[in-house]
């Protein structure tokens, strides 16, 4: 690649290739993590510009990229999609040769609502040897938050071509998002609590050594009826549709569409109708699976999901009742093309696998001619593989009304993920609005001194754009369509995103900005639409202006106690945000009670990442410990007449979210193993093979696994939850103390009753 002339222009001020990089929302300098300005270099900055669609070959193709970026709005028609926030004075751009008459019409109840043409001259330029005209039309301001259809007319040519007199209309969407969420609002006057749980991790003796949909149910049940307002659960996002299957939820190939893993089979209405046969199979799988449940080291999810999928291919033959088959239907017709593309990229991974070479040729994407031919030679697979997104769909709605028949407000709070896996359903579905050539992270910071690559393709802002935002929106609709809350993971992605060029080294990229007021402003509309909270996770890196965006729109920022944090010491709760979602750990940090015990530094040392010796280390996890339990004891929170020494790990820790809870924040989430008492890491970053991340099941301190029952019998659970209702002391305390429970059953995988799932509900005690 030539050299393109990054140095400053005539006149001092940044060169062309800034500029460039300017129009794209591309940053030329970013702050490391002591302060310092870092420019971009040259070679990375032409490489991110490239992956934008800019020609950056030489400073000649650099100038005509410029050129053509500025004039792309006056070679449009009408934009793309607008999007606006009610109550905001807007006007619609539209495109047309010098003196053509416009007519805009906006779909308002069925109804059209013409557009009124500002007052004043308008503005023109000359756009390939022509005169283009610039009409704006003002938007009604009293129009409420939702999706419009705007209807445009003219005639005469307009500047995307056309002939003298000649007709032209056109059609795009407009969405007016909320000012400010609704269902934000509806939380104020109370604090809420809730549980956070890896749901893979929490098993029941009913289930297939992971847990599942219907151990979600019982958990939001089990919750309810101990105070919890909803229960926060990881991506339940799809991952690959054989195995091996990715242990990580953050790494999906899609977000639109969910894992199979998470099924119970017991419950799909068919399981009842299967033949002796087919049942006897199934139920020889479910023994063989459930045995795992006690198996505290790790989850087999490659054997436990592969066992799931053969039980869902028997039941897959089973014929449906007419009233089970309309609902398949109507769920085929509302996913529509992309449910249908799913399936589709299902079947061909499982045909050729993740490394054939058609992935690069015949089939590259949906269109290709080797796609294209499959549609119909794996019509049944594709056919098999929707099925099972009605199936969780189906399930994932029985867990929700669970929630709320357990009188949780807001339920089950599902998590986003950042991005999904460059070789997955959505990198090849939606390939037109993804980057290539180029992988999401995150510069050098003081934990992650080589900076970090998530292996992640990013969306394309232009093209995201361009197609209306639809993949976006479609993509949450899915995931509220049963939800009553949603956690966004590194919700500045939705401002901004580190992009790094394939080949560089994690800290070598460069940030790349989005729409925010159209990123934010559509979940925010689609969440209102649906009546869900949203949390923002606005840990790290985040510039005061964002945090301001989102506090006015409504969206919850989020506090961790560990790193809340005055000089050297602890922050006053009491001066947390109020919108916000506040809890002592992440999933990312050990549990509070390995916190106490400085696993993470143990760890650390064991996998040969301290940047210090680990003497230095533990002195500094020790002196931490020690100032916020000193903290805890300074507000009276400690057990009456004991001193810190005294405490037991579960003093400490109630005393800990006790200490929380005199933050004003709106939601407090209490980790499910602090409840129980785990102290593993249920992941480390910056490893891989290294460590079994999210692969630890639920255990108690003494390393037994913590089965669902236990949880509901647990007089430690039952604690920390009554500690969390006097806390806060905004609800009435749901649960009530019932008589000590009978023995549990002892499993008999062998016994053909046994390793019958039936699928009901846990047993009250």
């Amino acid at each position: 690649m030539q050299q393109t002339g990054r140095g400053e222009g005539h006149d001092g001020g940044p060169s062309a290739l800034e500029r460039l990089a300017a129009a794209h929302g591309v940053r030329t300098t970013y702050d490391n993590f002591d302060g310092e300005e870092v420019k971009v270099p040259e070679p990375t900055l032409t490489a991110v510009l490239t992956a934008l669609g800019a020609d950056v070959t030489d400073p000649d193709a650099v100038d005509e990229s410029l050129r053509a970026k500025d004039e792309q709005p006056w070679r449009r028609f009408l934009p793309p999609v607008v999007v606006t926030t009610e109550n905001v004075a807007t006007q619609v751009p539209v495109h047309v040769a010098p003196g053509t008459e416009v007519t805009l019409e906006l779909v308002v109840e069925g109804r059209p609502r013409r557009l009124v043409r500002a007052q004043g001259r308008p503005e023109t330029r000359r756009i390939d040897g022509a005169e283009v005209e610039r009409q704006l039309f003002e938007l009604p301001s009293d129009l409420e938050p939702e999706w419009y259809a705007l209807r445009a007319a003219a005639s005469g040519p307009a500047a995307e071509g056309g002939s003298p007199g000649e007709a032209f209309e056109a059609r795009i969407e407009v969405a007016v998002t909320p000012a400010r969420l609704s269902t934000t609002d509806r939380l104020l006057g109370a604090r809420r609590w809730g549980w956070a749980a890896q749901l893979y991790s929490v098993a029941s003796d009913r289930s297939w050594g992971v847990g599942d949909i219907n151990d979600l149910a019982a958990l939001t049940a089990i919750g309810g009826e101990q105070g919890a307002d909803y229960v926060l659960v990881n991506p339940l996002h799809a991952s690959e549709p054989v195995p091996p299957i990715e242990p990580s939820p953050y790494l999906p190939v899609t977000r639109r569409f969910f894992n199979p893993l998470y099924l119970r089979i017991a419950d799909v209405q068919e399981y009842a109708y299967l033949r002796p046969s087919d049942l006897e199979v199934v139920s020889t799988l479910a023994a063989i699976q459930r045995r795992k449940v006690l198996d505290a080291d790790a989850i087999d999810r490659n054997g436990i999901y592969a066992a799931k999928l053969k039980s869902l291919e028997l039941l897959y033959t089973v014929r449906r009742s007419p009233q089970r088959q309309q609902q398949l239907q109507r769920f085929v017709r509302e996913g529509g093309q992309h449910l249908q593309d799913f399936g589709l990229w299902c079947a061909l991974r499982e045909e050729l696998g993740p490394d054939h070479g058609l992935w690069d040729s015949g089939a590259s994407t949906p269109d290709s001619p080797y796609a294209i031919e499959a549609r119909e030679r794996l019509k049944d697979r594709i056919n098999f593989y929707v099925w099972i997104q009605w199936l969780l769909d189906d399930q994932l709605a029985t867990a929700q009304q669970a929630a709320r028949c357990a009188g949780m407000e807001i339920g089950v709070m599902h998590d986003l993920a950042v991005g999904v896996t460059k070789d997955g359903a959505d990198a090849w579905t939606l390939h037109e609005v993804m980057a290539h050539g180029v992988s999401v992270g995150a510069p050098a910071d003081m934990y992650n001194q080589q900076g970090q690559n998530w292996s992640q393709p990013p969306w394309h802002p232009q093209r995201l754009a361009e197609g209306g935002y639809k993949p976006w929106r479609e993509m949450l609709r899915t995931i509220f369509r049963h939800a009553g809350g949603i956690r966004v993971d590194h919700v500045i992605g939705l401002f901004r995103l580190w992009w790094i060029p394939e080949g560089n080294a994690a800290s070598d990229g460069a940030y790349v900005y989005y729409d925010h007021e159209a990123m934010v402003g559509i979940l925010a509309l689609e969440a209102q639409r649906a009546g869900v909270v949203v949390v923002g996770e606005d840990l790290g890196t985040v510039e005061p202006s964002a945090r301001e965006f989102l506090f006015e729109r409504g969206v919850l920022g989020t506090s961790v106690l560990w790193f809340e944090r005055e000089g050297d010491g602890p922050k006053d709760p009491r001066t947390y945000r109020r919108e916000a979602f506040a809890s002592v750990g992440t999933h990312d940090l050990p549990p509070t009670a390995g916190f106490l015990e400085g696993v993470q530094v143990d760890l650390r040392e064991s996998l040969g990442v301290l940047e210090r010796p680990v003497e230095v280390e533990r002195e500094e996890a020790r002196e931490q410990i020690d100032a916020w339990l000193a903290a805890v004891a300074h507000e009276g929170l400690l057990p009456d007449g004991k001193e810190i020494s005294e405490l037991t790990e579960q003093e400490k820790i109630e005393g800990l979210y006790s200490y929380l809870a005199l933050a004003p924040s709106l939601l407090h989430c209490v980790q499910l193993v602090d409840a129980v008492g785990e102290k593993r890491v249920q992941n480390q970053p910056g490893t891989s093979d290294e460590y079994p991340n999210w692969q630890i099941p639920l255990a108690d301190d003494g390393g037994e696994v913590v089965l669902l029952e236990r949880i509901q019998r647990s007089a430690r659970v039952r604690s920390l939850a009554e500690a969390m209702n006097r806390a806060l002391g905004s609800r009435e305390r749901l649960y009530r103390d019932v008589a000590a429970p009978e023995q549990p059953r002892t499993l008999d995988p062998d016994s053909p009753v046994e390793s019958l799932d039936t699928g009901s509900h846990l047993p009250v005690s």
